[in-house]
């Protein structure tokens, strides 16, 4: 096999620091996914960290509709806000809150980059238009497939190459697009892609490094499929001579470079090693530093059955017990926070640095953990347990996939965005509660977790009672249930963050501890607060300071 892509290490660092376009700028989203026989319920499961900087969203919803034929629809760029153009409107679209359809149809992505001359910007259509439109005319996995890659041929797609998780309550699928270039005179092919169905007893993820490698493209099942041009175009452009079966779409159009690998895929590799044996085995691939490390697998089957709570806590991973954890040196300053401040690169004296970039991250806007259940009715099936910021900050609410309007405090529409607070959106209220104990992490956190962790035993203690009585209901009756629970739950959750606000702002006022029990502070036999709690230095703090002060602050003897 010849593949001209194919970059020295040096050369692969060289575009870790100056590519605009490769996985190192890609530093947002993650994306894991569960086949229904890797799950204990049979669910199939995936989830989405939409992770940007400065990016105000709320739950999304568009109503199902009829529309009358030649209807057009503007197409307006979910990053930017801006036009885009027109497509045709389909005659019928399907009701769709956040990431999930009625028909329990999920689909989220992690953008990934690659080569910078296949972005298309004539064309009409960006990566999240794509999201929603497919969720709005798709009833399954296959048919959001052939939506998808339908429209940006006729439309063109202009957004950097993209991986798509598209799952539905007995499909899941990872899809990989990339335009092909805007000069239709080189090229008048629109985008080239390739989507793998994942076995059902495994499970994959992506976090912006294109992980389809080599595939079948002799496959007779149909759980493989691909643009006809996805090798000649590769070819046409110069960047392939070897045979199809050699054909590697990542290596072609997204060579995993060092960031691709230790940014990126790493986050892959932790969400595999906290489930599946053997991970030890591509620790140098996710390190990094390694050109001839063996590539990490797409998928992988996990040791044990897997709840939509294991997931849960895989979307809150910060490294915990690896050789990339963020509790290691003294980067999360005197109370031990697991995060970096952003950029991910920096430079002191002149040498570049990284910093560790794990799944959950503080600018992510919003999170979820979608729940596909083939054997229930789809309006109780599908459940898009969903929070509006860093999923370690804040709890999953359940969101019924039939539900038709949005719980006020994620509607991104009233009284609140980027720029302006609002006591009445979660955005901002679960924003305000993470940016208090980020920096008093080690000191503030455990308060913060016993309520998330209690708000989310809650729901799942309460999910069977709530599906039997929905369950008993039928047509609209069902839906307004379903609509209201799931308003109710997102309305309780602001009422308790909201207390947790202002109990840590008392709490840990002036960096003290205040005695409680039960939730309720202690005061003397005279009313007054009781003696406070000066926790000082972590240990492993104190020592880091007195490693870099030597005697300066030793008491005499």
């Amino acid at each position: 096999m010849v593949e001209t892509i194919k970059l020295s290490f040096v050369s692969a660092l060289v575009l870790f620091f100056l590519s605009p376009f490769t996985a190192s700028n890609a530093d947002a989203c993650t994306n894991f996914i569960v086949g229904k026989q890797a799950s204990k319920d049979g669910s199939v499961i995936c989830t989405y960290n939409a992770d940007d900087y400065g990016m105000f969203i709320g739950l999304a919803h568009y109503p199902s509709a009829r529309h009358q034929k030649g209807e057009m629809r503007k197409v307006i760029n979910w990053d930017t806000h801006a036009y885009g153009g027109e497509i045709l409107e389909a005659e019928e679209t399907y009701n769709v809150i956040g990431n999930i359809n009625e028909w329990q149809v999920t689909i989220g992505e992690t953008t990934f980059g690659g080569r910078e001359e296949m972005v298309d910007t004539t064309g009409i259509i960006d990566y999240g238009s794509l999201i929603y439109i497919a969720l709005q005319r798709s009833k399954t996995a296959r048919e959001a497939i052939q939506v998808m890659t339908s429209l940006v041929e006729q439309y063109g797609y202009n957004s950097e190459g993209e991986t798509f998780t598209i799952c539905d309550p007995n499909e899941a699928w990872i899809m990989e697009m990339m335009g092909c270039g805007s000069d239709r005179k080189v090229s008048k092919e629109r985008t080239v892609w390739v989507a793998l169905r994942i076995p059902d007893d495994a499970i994959c993820g992506h976090a912006n490094q294109s992980r389809i490698s080599r595939f079948d493209m002799k496959d007779k099942s149909g759980n493989v499929l691909f643009s006809k041009n996805v090798v000649s175009y590769a070819r046409k452009m110069g960047w392939f001579d070897g045979k199809d079966a050699d054909f590697s779409f990542c290596n072609t159009y997204a060579f995993p470079d060092f960031s691709g690998r230790r940014i990126c895929d790493a986050r892959v590799w932790s969400f595999f090693n906290r489930y599946a044996d053997g991970m030890d085995r591509y620790l140098p691939w996710a390190e990094g530093h390694d050109p001839q490390a063996e590539p990490m697998p797409l998928w992988v089957k996990p040791n044990r059955k897997l709840t939509v709570a294991d997931i849960e806590t895989a979307m809150r991973d910060h490294y915990e017990g690896t050789p990339f954890s963020l509790d290691q040196d003294m980067g999360g300053g005197i109370w031990e926070m697991p995060y970096r401040p952003t950029p991910l690169y920096f430079e002191v004296d002149g040498k570049k640095y990284f910093n560790e970039r794990p799944t959950s991250t503080q600018q992510t806007s919003f999170s979820y953990v979608a729940q596909m259940r083939s054997w229930l009715p789809r309006e109780i099936g599908g459940v898009l347990w969903f929070g509006n910021d860093d999923g370690n900050m804040v709890p999953y609410t359940p969101v019924y996939c039939c539900a038709t309007a949005v719980p006020q405090p994620y509607d991104d529409t009233k009284d609140a965005d980027a720029l302006t607070f609002s006591m009445d959106n979660a955005y901002w209220v679960q924003n305000w509660v993470s940016n208090m104990v980020y920096p008093r992490y080690s000191l503030m956190f455990p308060l913060l977790q016993q309520v998330r962790d209690s708000l989310d035993q809650s729901y799942f203690k309460a999910q069977k009672e709530v599906e039997d009585k929905a369950l008993l209901l039928s047509g609209n009756a069902r839906i307004d249930y379903l609509t209201a629970y799931t308003a109710s739950k997102a309305n309780e959750m602001m009422d308790e963050w909201k207390k947790l606000a202002f109990h840590l702002i008392v709490k840990y006022n002036d960096m003290i501890n205040k005695p409680e029990e039960n939730g309720v502070f202690l005061r003397t036999p005279e009313g007054i607060g009781t003696r406070v709690v000066r926790p000082g230095y972590p240990k492993r703090y104190g020592r880091y300071l007195i490693q870099q002060t030597g005697s300066k602050f030793e008491l005499p003897q």
